[in-house]
């Protein structure tokens, strides 16, 4: 398991000499124009694709960054995933395809997102940090709108690189294992954040912070 996780930081670590631009809002049109990402796990191959794919296509640009993107984005949480279902107290989902449940932690139920700090949240990183109920509802409100958008448990993976440039932690995966390890290590429902719904549903939720 350790192999493959590190064969996959591996990889994602040559996708940091590209720009990091998406160019457009995730959509579902271009999410099945570029599902190919799921089954790519080498790089080299990946770019090969995309140029198979998009070459004579007028939104050649948009197209390959977002395949790019999509590409980092799945195979960083993959690897993430992977960590989590390897410590003891970590059962991993019985349905591979569950968009809502990737594991559970001591039986609770959770979905995972890494996410960078929102640069649109009107407060500091401080300020976060000391308020996680806040920066996690704030998450829940301005999710993404397509296919993983939910309001079930999830826990968010928050980066923050002091250089500015936080997508480049998602491909530090030994980094990533070592927070997660901690995480897990010392995980207490108690300590996690309850959110309500309108409609009286409960959902329980977290931040992590990987912090540069």
């Amino acid at each position: 398991m350790k192999q493959e996780i590190y064969q996959i930081e591996i990889e994602l670590k040559k996708r940091l000499k590209y720009p990091y631009k998406w160019g457009k809002k995730q959509s579902d049109d271009f999410d099945k124009r570029t599902n190919f990402i799921y089954k790519v796990f080498y790089f080299d191959e990946l770019v090969k694709k995309i140029n198979q794919q998009f070459k004579q296509d007028n939104n050649y640009k948009s197209l390959a960054n977002y395949a790019l993107n999509r590409w980092y984005n799945f195979w960083s949480a993959m690897a993430v995933e992977k960590i989590f279902c390897s410590l003891p107290n970590v059962k991993p989902a019985l349905n591979k395809y569950d968009k809502l449940v990737d594991f559970k932690i001591n039986g609770i139920k959770f979905d995972h997102k890494t996410t960078v700090f929102p640069q649109a949240y009107n407060q500091s990183v401080q300020y976060a940090k000391n308020n996680t109920k806040d920066i996690v509802k704030w998450l829940y409100i301005n999710q993404s709108q397509q296919q993983r958008q939910h309001y079930k448990n999830r826990l968010f993976i928050i980066l923050h690189n002091s250089n500015g440039e936080h997508w480049k932690l998602k491909a530090e995966i030994s980094l990533l294992e070592k927070y997660i390890i901690n995480y897990v290590t010392n995980f207490s429902e108690n300590s996690l954040t309850s959110l309500y719904r309108k409609n009286g549903d409960k959902i329980l939720s977290d931040a992590i912070w990987i912090q540069e």
